[in-house]
């Protein structure tokens, strides 16, 4: 039981994404600018966290931590952006679940590389052939979603 309400939280946080996805794409198409719809999703979402911060307290004196981290933390916030440009320019184009099939698929990918050799500080899951097998039935339905 311990374990069934993050894997909960994680299938929801999976399931908003195509939500959202649809969402942007809907405020793209009214400013004809999907770009725009990006930044109104961080911007939203931006304000949102701000809010939230201040409901739970968070102690802003805090913040002078990060003069320590590494200058490349901070491009999170440029890969999140291309990633949310990225949904909005290709759900039109692809449709929903192709989109998000492929999207799964290369996170399945880089995410096999990044357990494989710890990056980023993240415990180490040695690449089987068990793990290898679950990545070749994303492809494969990641094939048959576009194929039909």
């Amino acid at each position: 039981m311990r374990q069934f309400i993050p894997l909960l939280f994680a299938v929801v946080a999976g399931g908003v994404l195509p939500i959202q996805a649809s969402l942007n794409v809907e405020l793209g198409k009214s400013v004809h600018q999907p770009i725009f719809a990006a930044f109104a999703s961080f911007l939203i979402g931006s304000i949102g966290l701000i809010l939230y911060l201040f409901i739970i307290k968070f102690d802003f004196a805090t913040l002078t931590n990060v003069r320590q981290v590494h200058w490349s933390v901070w491009t999170a916030g440029l890969l999140g952006a291309f990633y949310v440009a990225a949904v909005i320019i290709l759900t039109p184009k692809l449709g929903t679940a192709l989109t998000f099939g492929l999207i799964v698929t290369g996170q399945m990918l880089i995410s096999l590389v990044v357990d494989q050799f710890g990056f980023m500080g993240a415990p180490v899951h040695t690449i089987n052939w068990q793990r290898l097998l679950g990545v070749a039935l994303l492809i494969a339905g990641v094939i048959l979603i576009r194929k039909f």
